[in-house]
């Protein structure tokens, strides 16, 4: 288990007004981004090294 002393967490952009339905992202960390559920942040996230994380959002911008 990835070690998120530390994480900065932010509301992703993309979050908008959801009614709490919200997805909050760590990328201060090195070689790691995490995501948790904004309406349980003592829950589980999930890592992704950096490399990964880039490539899903490139991805997912051009696909937009």
């Amino acid at each position: 288990m990835a070690d998120l002393t530390g994480a900065q967490w932010r509301k992703s952009t993309r979050s908008g007004d959801n009614g709490g339905d919200c997805v909050e992202v760590a990328d201060n960390l090195p070689g790691l981004v995490a995501v948790r559920d904004s309406k349980n942040p003592a829950g589980p996230a999930l890592t992704f090294p950096t490399t990964a994380w880039t490539t899903f959002i490139q991805t997912t911008k051009t696909r937009h």
